[in-house]
């Protein structure tokens, strides 16, 4: 019933409208459309009337005067501007590529995409027409969204799955979030970046998920799917915290271990629903292992020393299984979250390095546990998140930290003295045992010689605003060192390095 309904809808319909325009021709596209078989004047857009003009013949004559290549064609030079529409789909269409500047070649593959994008919301609003079809027919039919999927299935040979995807994706544009649809059919996200930010929101109300889509929606098209991925992810678990947590606590309940064979005769083993931490710190224990292990045999690529090592700790066989004695290493977390998160102040997520982002819950259960254990941090303004000072809880200054100073400073800060901050040490003006952290504000270069004196006499120095330093004597000598702690007279050895 229903091929026929719309099938014959379709055949009056196109001999009513395609059928006299075909008739017609270029004076019926140009200035005037058939409707009925009566022609009515239609106020094409100006981009329309010059993609029109801009056939392939027209731009061969504009061709540029003096170029090596034969009719090399000219784009509009506003063509970026124009709208996804027809205009663009017909200039599109009257030029060849091949015959374009490279300039132009990227400028036709822009506009192609755009027009693509256009296209490809056409295609998905008449997916979701064919389903509001069988809708009307409820009544007669038991079960409409399975009829809309055999009738797309029958008309395109897809399978049962692709039906069902594509109902989906134009039910979710239509329905949810319109906005996001609006913006696809201009031509300004593609298809790629849609699905990205709809399969990320389906889990949330909707209300919820058009306030993340109108949020991010501005900042999608600059954006690589995998960055805004992260980016819709981070909205989501900051716009509902606790739906975030109770989400969480439901895939954690339900992890497992599963298994399954290739079709190349091997096997995946994959755990699922995991700590995000817990996996981030066996992941950066495996690709030390493996780092290792691939200077002393070069002849396998790193991927494959992950994948062997794995089977090697899962199994108990030592990390000296192929390569000698190994320490026992733990593996490392690297978390960014902000101060007001770890306070409970704030809601925000954290950032799991090669991760994303965690539900706050998680950045403070990860904080409490690596109480004692290495903290990097760096102050950011509040606004634009710009760094402004940095530091770590170890003793030892990072290598950025160290290129700072020296970049600051190029001789050593004590009066007089010439020596190159590359054969300096770096050092703390305020002892690391005294404020157990290290971030430059508190760090100078200060060469070997007078690194020594300065701890022997207990000269000391602090930091100007404009960087420079100032220093004073103290006229008293320095407390000697405990009994139990030896005391080395000509200061620790000639080597370039960090001490305080």
């Amino acid at each position: 019933m229903f091929d026929t309904m719309v099938g014959e809808e379709a055949t009056v319909g196109r001999e009513a409208t395609v059928g006299k325009e075909a008739t017609v021709g270029k004076e019926a596209t140009v200035g005037k459309e058939a409707t009925g078989g009566e022609e009515s004047v239609r106020d094409w857009d100006a981009e329309d009337r010059l993609a029109w003009e801009l056939t392939e013949a027209a731009m061969a004559a504009a061709a540029t005067a003096g170029d090596p290549v034969a009719e090399r064609l000219c784009l509009p030079p506003d063509l970026d501007s124009w709208p996804a529409g027809v205009g663009l789909v017909m200039l599109l269409a009257a030029v060849d590529p091949d015959r374009l500047s490279p300039a132009d070649r990227v400028a036709y593959v822009r506009a192609a995409d755009r027009a693509n994008s256009a296209s490809q919301a056409r295609f998905l609003g008449a997916v979701a027409a064919v389903a509001d079809a069988y809708d009307d027919l409820a009544e007669s039919i038991e079960d409409p969204e399975a009829g809309a999927s055999l009738e797309l299935r029958s008309a395109l040979r897809w399978t049962r799955r692709a039906a069902e995807s594509e109902l989906g994706l134009a039910h979710d544009l239509r329905v949810r979030l319109p906005r996001l649809f609006a913006v696809l059919a201009a031509g300004m996200i593609d298809r790629r970046r849609t699905v990205v930010m709809v399969r990320g929101t389906d889990h949330l109300p909707i209300a919820h998920a058009r306030m993340v889509i109108d949020t991010l929606i501005g900042d999608a098209a600059r954006l690589t799917t995998g960055q805004l991925t992260e980016t819709v992810r981070r909205a989501c678990l900051e716009i509902d915290p606790d739906s975030a947590r109770q989400r969480y606590d439901q895939s954690k309940t339900s992890r497992r271990l599963e298994a399954w064979p290739d079709p190349d005769g091997t096997v995946t083993l994959a755990g699922i629903g995991l700590d995000p931490v817990e996996v981030a710190a066996a992941k950066d224990r495996i690709n030390h292992y493996a780092r290792t292990r691939k200077t002393r045999d070069p002849s396998r690529s790193l991927d494959q020393h992950r994948a062997d090592i794995y089977l090697d700790l899962l199994n108990a066989r030592p990390a000296n299984h192929h390569d000698g004695d190994w320490k026992v290493r733990t593996g490392r977390v690297h978390l960014l979250v902000d101060l007001a998160t770890l306070t409970g102040l704030s809601q925000t997520a954290g950032d799991l390095a090669g991760y994303g982002p965690v539900i706050s819950d998680i950045a403070r259960q990860t904080a409490r546990q690596l109480d004692g254990a290495v903290w990097d941090w760096t102050v950011t303004h509040p606004d634009t998140g710009m760094p402004l000072a940095d530091g770590t809880t170890r003793r030892r200054p990072t290598a950025s930290q160290t290129r700072r100073i020296r970049a600051t400073n190029r001789t050593c800060v004590a009066p007089g003295c010439r020596m190159p901050t590359i054969d300096c040490d770096i050092d703390h003006t305020r002892t690391w045992a005294a404020t157990g952290t290290t971030n430059t504000t508190d760090l100078a270069a200060l060469c070997r010689h007078d690194h020594c004196i300065r701890h022997q006499t207990g000269w000391s120095y602090h930091k100007l605003p404009n960087g420079t330093t100032n220093g004073t004597a103290r006229s008293t000598p320095p407390t000697p060192p405990p009994a139990t702690t030896p005391h080395n007279p000509k200061g620790p050895p000639r080597k370039p390095g960090h001490l305080s």
